[in-house]
């Protein structure tokens, strides 16, 4: 694995199902193969690669849903999610007439009951082993992971919504196989909000369900807390920093350029299609992604001119074009410039939309999500801020996002004046962008009487570095006051208490850069674990790494039901008021 990922979820999912999965095959010779469904065929990827399977004699990786050559000779390995449709297309391979000679099933959850019976009845001679290995969750990065579940949203936000309790239910046992995975049993809590309970529903269900969890531990030992935190808060609780346009190179390249499945795909210079994954394969990715794009542009021509200067090239201006051109005379030299080739390019394209429009945008966008403009002036007439952008030929997106940020700042605006910024945008068809926030608790309309208490945020003027990147998103302030123990219990209750080590005698300042020498050595001493409900932005993620890189104490760890980009969070808002769902057809097509 990259390096990225040594001390990373990857690497413990990785290990996990090797320790499981991987040791009990191996006490059998023969080479074998691995029937996925879709979304272990999801953390398979997400944690090796195809070359580490065969390393553990595991010669073909097949589809459980699409029919398959018997092949009676062999072992199948079954690694499956614990549902009926699962469970049918197993017993299926069996009956009437066995698929392969014998099945070793290993399921990522708790299987229910009737599922495991039905099993038994049609497929007991067959079953060598079967196994919960608690693993429902999927390793994104280093120190984040995700539930894979996008459809969440809909399920827990939308007034039509009919599975809301069903999907916390499902996400809070996905929640326990992380806990479980990471061998820890932290203490719950969660952010306390006047309008919504889904925190507090999800602590108590991931509270219950880690007891019972705990006490049916194999050993037969029940296990004590451990010196984790979990901490549960609503997306709601800062709605500004998945709307801003973010300057750090991996939050503005899934913003601005096209990315699925973290693929980008870009011409090459002879006009061929290629494409790249940015994962943490990539080292390069894993070095650059949370840095600013300013320093990311200064330094991969920096590293390209390095490399060129090694191989005694004429010091003239770094392009794409002649890279190429000396690739081509240098074979050897192809590896090691074609990561770098990829970002320079990825980071050009980045910098041209922010020359674009971006640039323009960001000041009127950080002065609103601030309150104040660069010199630290208290912006006391947000609409002359906002006025300028809506006046301006920006795409529509971008015009939603800064008339959410000015409503946003003043907690909510009138009718009247909401009224005029639809038509100013020209959305009155697609109101919902706006009016769809109050599903999430946050306040679009305001009364007369209204008034909101704006929460305090730590002082960061002295960490500003650039004019456009003047926000920090609400979650480093939870963070960095979670390790330094400073939560106030009245607005982060304690659905279970956290041992002895968070209640003072383990909280290290986040201020303080404590030295890399024997902290190094604690931090798997204490795990603070959040979980956004309704998705997480790039910047979020990047708070984990860097209060991690603060503390060193303590590792952050970061999760959500998905990721967020701003344009797939605005498009999940306003689907919010569509009628019900057709759940059977979405879950089809997840399952297809």
């Amino acid at each position: 694995m990259a390096a990225g990922s040594d001390h990373g979820l990857k690497r413990i999912v990785w290990k996990r199902i090797k320790d499981t999965i991987i040791t009990d095959c191996r006490k059998s010779e023969v080479w074998k193969i691995l029937i996925l469904d879709p979304f272990t065929t999801k953390l398979l990827a997400s944690c090796c690669k195809m070359s580490d399977l065969m390393t553990e004699k595991i010669t073909i990786v097949e589809d459980l849903y699409k029919s398959r050559e018997p092949v009676p000779e062999m072992k199948a390995i079954y690694f499956m999610t614990p549902t009926s449709k699962c469970v049918q297309a197993f017993i299926d391979d069996f009956k009437p007439k066995p698929k392969y000679k014998s099945a070793y099933v290993y399921f990522t959850d708790y299987c229910p009951d009737n599922l495991f019976n039905e099993m038994k009845l049609y497929c007991a001679k067959y079953i060598r082993v079967c196994k919960e290995i608690n693993i429902s969750f999927l390793p994104q990065e280093a120190q984040v992971f995700t539930c894979d579940n996008p459809e969440g949203f809909k399920s827990i936000y939308s007034p039509h919504s009919q599975d809301k309790k069903k999907t916390l239910e499902t996400l809070a046992e996905q929640l326990v196989t992380l806990c479980a995975t990471l061998d820890e049993y932290p203490g719950v809590r969660y952010k306390k909000d006047g309008n919504m309970e889904n925190a507090k529903t999800l602590a108590e269900l991931v509270d219950n369900k880690l007891v019972k969890h705990y006490e049916l531990d194999d050993s037969g030992k029940k296990k004590g807390k451990t010196q984790a935190q979990l901490l549960i808060v609503e997306r709601s609780f800062d709605p500004v920093s998945p709307i801003l346009h973010e300057l750090t190179y991996q939050a503005m390249t899934y913003d601005l350029i096209d990315i699925e499945n973290d693929t980008y795909k870009y011409k090459s210079k002879d006009g061929s299609e290629k494409q790249a994954l940015l994962n943490e394969d990539d080292m390069l990715w894993v070095k650059l992604r949370h840095k600013h794009i300013a320093e990311v542009s200064e330094q991969i021509p920096k590293m390209l001119k390095e490399i060129s200067a090694s191989k005694k090239q004429p010091d003239e201006k770094i392009t794409i074009g002649n890279l190429a051109q000396m690739m081509k005379k240098m074979p050897s030299f192809r590896k090691q410039v074609t990561e770098k080739t990829i970002h320079l390019q990825l980071a050009e394209e980045c910098m041209k939309h922010f020359s674009n429009n971006v640039e323009k945008l960001c000041k009127a966008e950080q002065d609103l999500a601030v309150g104040s403009d660069v010199d630290g002036v208290k912006v006391k007439d947000p609409m002359r801020t906002l006025l300028p952008v809506l006046l301006h030929p920006y795409s529509t997106y971008d015009k939603i996002r800064a008339v959410l940020l000015y409503i946003f700042s003043l907690s909510g605006t009138t009718d009247e004046n909401l009224n005029k910024l639809i038509q100013h945008v020209k959305i009155e068809d697609e109101r919902e962008f706006i009016l769809n926030w109050k599903e999430l608790g946050v306040p679009i309309i305001t009364s007369p009487s209204f008034f909101s208490r704006k929460a305090t945020r730590r002082d960061r003027s002295q960490e500003e570095k650039y004019n456009l990147s003047r926000w920090t998103p609400v979650i480093k302030d939870v963070m960095e006051d979670a390790v330094e123990n400073k939560l106030d219990a009245r607005e982060w209750p304690h659905q279970s208490e956290c041992p002895a080590a968070w209640n003072g005698s383990g909280a290290v300042s986040a201020r303080q850069k404590s030295k890399p020498s024997a902290q190094d050595e604690r931090r798997s001493g204490s795990r603070l674990i959040i979980f956004i409900i309704g998705g997480m932005s790039y910047s979020e993620m990047r708070c984990a790494y860097e209060v991690t890189q603060a503390v060193k104490s303590c590792e952050v760890i970061i999760g959500s039901s998905h990721i967020l980009t701003p344009t797939s969070l605005l498009d999940n808002i306003k689907a919010l008021s569509k009628g019900p769902m057709e759940t059977f057809t979405i879950e089809e097509r997840s399952n297809a």
